[in-house]
């Protein structure tokens, strides 16, 4: 069983291990993974799926607290080759795992919203957001990593 006290990791380690952590999942699911040696387009590595041989491009973010998270939209197309392995974080507990397809933010609601910044004054660059909020993750559950990767695998 691996450390899991995660608030003694800076966030650069946290990052580090959420990556690990998704290809292994990922992997344990049978899909194939590859690793990019450099991430400026926003993919921390490609898995393919064996059963369908479908290759996706993943995303993956990392919380330990319930937060907004984003990822800017010139680093994630939406696509159905797109996907967001969110991993969230709790000290005592293995991460809880969500794999989220980039589609989702097509439809924006209370969890997954849609910020252009184009208003005066407004300097960010467009993104795609995750409202983490004890209210909202109702709404996540259903991208639970088991349940994304069962649907998976019957999909064939």
């Amino acid at each position: 069983m691996p450390n899991t006290i995660w608030s003694k990791l800076s966030h650069l380690q946290l990052g580090r291990y959420a990556e690990y952590y998704a290809k292994m999942e990922f992997a344990s699911y049978g899909y194939d993974v590859y690793t990019s040696e450099v991430d400026d387009h926003g993919v921390d590595f490609v898995a393919r799926n064996p059963v369908n041989d479908r290759y996706y491009e993943i995303q993956v973010k990392a919380v330990r607290n319930l937060d907004y998270v984003y990822i800017q939209k010139d680093k994630m197309v939406l696509s159905p080759q797109r996907l967001v392995c969110l991993l969230l974080f709790e000290d005592g507990t293995l991460p809880a795992c969500y794999v989220i397809p980039s589609r989702v933010w097509k439809a924006p609601n209370a969890l997954f919203v849609d910020r252009n910044y184009d208003k005066p004054g407004q300097c960010s660059k467009p993104e795609w957001g995750l409202n983490l909020s004890k209210k909202n993750l109702p709404l996540l559950e259903p991208y639970r990593g088991e349940a994304y990767f069962a649907a998976q695998d019957c999909s064939t």
